[in-house]
């Protein structure tokens, strides 16, 4: 067995030491003397949530499929083990080979959560890279990062030397291929960078300048230093999802995990448009796997791990075509053999429930509704496609298909929300409450029905039609927290109501993240130096250290949060072609703000400009 790269005494006095020891089921070893590349993929976040991430699993996959490469794991030491590494001078390892991966050739990260850049840093740092990219040398690793956030990189261009823009699968091989090239010819740093930038989907920080108006602030322009490298940065995007890389066997791990399950993507991509959801943007256009693949991804995927339930993986598992006939397979083949099946992403109908209540104990599960709006206008200027009537509807087949308990997902602080929208939120919530308790006979009710209703604040996202959208301040947001709560007292059936919310200091500063420019990175730098990280987790957020590293650097929460943004504005983002035209999202804002819905990709296209891919749902249609 390889030594471990921590003492036996650090591993007795931390928090789960199983998240830092390395072979679990199904992971890879490889000889590291025998490959030309190795890849630390890193998920700046604890153990227990990166080995959820599908995304890495799939590029794990992927990468150690090629015999040149050994790419291993990384995740975030938690804030005992950081202070001990820090303290005794140890390295950051990859879990496989226990390797410092100051030593690889890369080190490539996801970036999922405006709230875990600092934890970039804290990697960089302990694995003693040089947080600035203008630092590192030849020998230094290449510092890659990719995921949803890398639509807008700039709060982060400083740290990062390659920004991967779109799915792993598809410019990946181009760029280690490209790597092995130099490398062979006597690595130079800045070469491999300049030729990198011509690869579709990667985007080099370092080449590109960009200037910015002395009278408001905002971005006078934007362009590459060299004639060269491309002004614009197209999205990649996997065309045939049924040949696309795919896990056979994903890894066990020692520490229960978030999602402690086998998960199978049945698509990628939505037909919906709900306009203040950026993967439902980003992701177009909605591109399915046959149910033939599935059905043999499933059965290896179960073969190969002993995992005791499988939940497909989708933005809206109810658009997919063949869901009924999965649906009959994963019903056949798994409950027969003790595997539960889990369904999220579901729209509450009749065959959804018809389902539900094969594969759930419904005694005990609860019903999931997502309307975001209290109101049917508010329902409308998100394009959220759900009437009261559907709402209505689902909720009683679900009373009368035995549930009593139903959690409902709102949102706060969207675009031109009135109070009155928002005291409609408990008002929806006790309507369907009434309802339980006119649909099932006293004698059959199980207990009272149970109404939870949960709100997050809204955070504009770039690439959606609200990215021009002012956001509140977090007493703002508190206030309508407190309407809704106060409203939900007055509600007849009161007693089967619960209300939760989100912190409100959080979104600010991930709406600060979301739509900012790369004069954010002093102050997120700044942020770590002072003892910033696991901002996402509440136990060590401060905001007070935030606040003082941005008045330290000139930064104007004003500036990045709650200023409406002009239409015409070039944002910080508008280089990158994410296939979803500037004019589409214009329309869409206008449409909300005329309270007009658009219809799904699958009832008619709507001009988003995917089209041109050739590929999935509106390719098909046309």
């Amino acid at each position: 067995m390889k030594k471990l790269a921590l003492p036996d005494d650090i591993l007795m006095q931390i928090d789960k030491p199983a998240r830092y020891i390395g072979n679990e089921f199904n992971s890879v070893i490889k000889n590291p003397a025998e490959v030309d590349i190795r890849f630390a993929m890193c998920f700046p976040d604890v153990y227990e949530v990166g080995m959820s991430h599908l995304g890495i699993a799939i590029l794990y996959d992927m990468l150690n499929k090629r015999e040149d490469t050994y790419c291993e794991r990384v995740y975030s030491p938690w804030p005992d083990l950081h202070n001990l590494m820090k303290e005794r001078d140890i390295p950051l390892f990859a879990l496989e080979s226990q390797d410092p991966i100051k030593d690889f050739d890369f080190i490539g990260m996801t970036l999922q959560y405006e709230m875990c850049y600092t934890n970039i840093l804290q990697i960089l740092d302990l694995a003693g890279v040089a947080l600035l990219s203008k630092d590192r040398e030849n020998d230094d690793p290449i510092v890659v990062v990719g995921g949803p956030c890398a639509t807008n990189p700039e709060p982060i261009a400083d740290f990062v030397d390659l920004v991967y823009v779109g799915e792993g699968e598809t410019s990946y091989p181009a760029l280690l291929e490209l790597y092995k090239k130099h490398k062979a010819d006597g690595f130079d740093r800045v070469a491999f960078l300049r030729e990198a930038s011509k690869i579709p989907g990667i985007y080099v920080p370092s080449l590109y300048e960009v200037t910015y108006k002395e009278s408001d602030g905002t971005i006078e322009s934007f362009k590459p230093i060299y004639d060269d490298v491309p002004a614009t940065i197209e999205r990649q995007v996997v065309k045939d999802m049924d040949s696309s890389s795919y896990p056979t066997k994903m890894l066990i791990p020692f520490v229960r995990a978030i999602q402690d399950r086998v998960v199978l993507e049945i698509q990628r991509g939505c037909i919906r448009g709900c306009r203040f959801c950026q993967a439902g943007m980003i992701y177009r256009p909605n591109r399915e796997k046959s149910v033939e693949v599935l059905k043999a991804q499933a059965k290896e995927l179960l073969a190969a791990t002993g995992h005791e339930e499988i939940s497909l993986s989708s933005l809206s598992s109810s658009d997919y075509h063949a869901l009924g006939e999965l649906m009959d397979f994963l019903i056949d083949d798994c409950l027969s053999e003790g595997v539960n099946v889990s369904l999220p992403s579901l729209r509450i109908d009749a065959f959804s429930l018809d389902v539900m209540s094969k594969v759930q104990d419904v005694r005990k599960s609860s019903i999931t509704f997502a309307p975001e709006a209290g109101s049917q206008r508010m329902r409308n200027v998100i394009n959220k496609g759900l009437t009261v009537e559907d709402i209505l509807g689902g909720a009683t087949l679900a009373f009368k298909g035995g549930w009593n308990k139903v959690k409902l997902y709102f949102m706060l602080g969207l675009p031109s929300e009135t109070d009155e929208d928002m005291k409609a939120i408990p008002q929806l919530a006790n309507d369907i409450a009434a309802a339980y308790y006119e649909t099932v006979p006293k004698e059959q009710r199980q207990g009272r029905c149970q109404i939870t209703i949960s709100t997050s604040f809204f955070v504009p996202k770039p690439f959606t039609p609200f990215q021009w959208a002012p956001m509140y301040e977090a007493g703002e947001y508190l206030r309508r927290a407190k309407v809704v709560n106060d409203e939900m007292k007055a509600q007849l059936n009161q007693k089967s109501l619960k209300y939760n919310w989100h912190h409100s200091d959080v979104t600010v500063l991930e709406g600060v993240f979301a739509r900012g420019d790369r004069r954010l990175c002093p102050a997120i730098l700044d942020a770590y130096n002072s003892g910033c990280f696991f901002d996402a987790w509440g136990e060590y957020f401060d905001f007070d250290k935030w606040l003082a590293a941005f008045e330290k650097n000139n930064i104007s929460i004003d500036y990045y949060a709650y200023r409406q943004r002009d239409l015409d504005e070039i944002l910080p983002w508008d280089f990158i072609d994410c296939h979803v035209s500037k004019e589409f999202l214009k329309r869409e804002w206008n449409n909300a703000m005329n309270e007009k819905v658009t219809p799904n990709c699958k009832m008619g296209c709507s001009g988003c400009g995917s089209a041109k891919i050739g590929s999935g749902v509106c390719h098909n249609a046309r």
